[in-house]
């Protein structure tokens, strides 16, 4: 952590932590998190040395102190508004309404916001509707935009949507998300050097391609950086393999099949899934992050997680209208 903290903020929703990690890299103070699944909490503790608060359906916003920024990457769930669009009131019994009561009784200067790319499409764009009247109902102008990883230094390919807010007594006029970088870093530059047996996909039925294209940079971005170049099985979910000379597809934390939540990769000619290890590379923890749970919950931790280098993006933008 810095010195001489420009902001504070607060971790809803906020799993392992990779909101946290990317505010305080850019000089904010976290005063409040607030996570419920137990594994999530046990890895949050093991990095931060304070274990998040439980149920944010049952803390009081009167408990929570007051911060400059919202943090929060919340779950998409279904809101039963039946065309009568009454905003606030229309988000009841969904978790987005704890972050607008808390928003509404705190009124911090910057809400700061990440979902799955289909919450922008999620019941016909009626969801996101009700979110953004919300968010203009209790004093927030509101930018929004879909963003993937792979165009921010993450060599995974993951879309997500983030939600700027910001006080209407600030003014903000014309805020743009932070463009794509476009490095040219690939899934191979992360991997580890030493990987148990465990992790290793020894089955009959694997098929490389035989004319598989071999690459020395970076697939094309339109591609998600991704390119498959054999099957294990029926070649289902879970069950394809790509090179490690571009980019990790999306990791997930749910999934079946041999490579479930990492995709299978062939490395030095043989085909496995990524580590725990790995998994938090590509999404942009350093390797002083802790995994102190079994690989199930790591896995699933990850597949939940932001992409650091995209929150990092936004965060730097957002500081400067603090």
């Amino acid at each position: 952590m810095r010195e001489n903290k420009k902001f504070t903020f607060i971790d809803l929703f906020a799993g392992i932590g990779g909101f946290r990690i990317a505010m305080t890299n850019t000089g904010g103070e976290c005063l409040y998190t607030s996570e419920w699944d137990k594994y999530a909490q046990i890895t949050y503790a093991a990095n931060f040395k304070e274990k998040p608060h439980g149920d944010i359906t049952k803390i009081e916003e009167n408990d929570i102190p007051a911060h400059d920024v919202l943090c929060g990457g919340f779950p998409c769930q279904a809101f039963s508004i039946s065309g009568k669009q009454r905003g606030f009131e229309d988000t009841r019994g969904t978790l987005f309404f704890d972050i607008a009561r808390i928003a509404k009784y705190h009124k911090p200067k910057i809400l700061f916001l990440e979902n799955v790319k289909n919450f922008a499409r999620h019941d016909g764009g009626k969801t996101l509707k009700v979110v953004l009247e919300t968010l203009d109902t209790i004093g927030y102008d509101v930018y929004h935009e879909v963003m993937n990883a792979s165009h921010y230094g993450a060599p995974t390919a993951r879309k997500r949507i983030y939600i700027v807010a910001f006080r209407k007594d600030l003014f903000v006029t014309g805020f743009e998300f932070p463009k794509p970088t476009l490095q040219p870093v690939i899934l191979g530059d992360l991997l580890e050097q030493v990987v148990a047996e465990k992790y290793f996909i020894r089955r009959d039925d694997i098929k490389l391609e035989n004319k598989r294209r071999e690459i020395d940079t970076l697939i094309p971005l339109h591609k998600l950086g991704c390119e498959r170049i054999g099957t294990i099985g029926g070649g289902g979910q879970g069950e394809r393999i790509y090179s490690i000379k571009g980019h990790a597809i999306t990791l997930s934390a749910y999934g079946g099949g041999a490579a479930a939540k990492t995709g299978a990769y062939l490395v030095d000619n043989g085909v496995r899934k990524l580590t725990p290890r790995e998994c938090a590379r590509v999404m942009g923890y350093p390797d002083t992050f802790l995994i102190p749970v079994p690989d199930t919950q790591a896995y699933k931790q990850f597949g939940n997680s932001v992409a650091l280098p995209v929150i990092t993006a936004i965060a730097n933008k957002i500081i400067k209208y603090l």
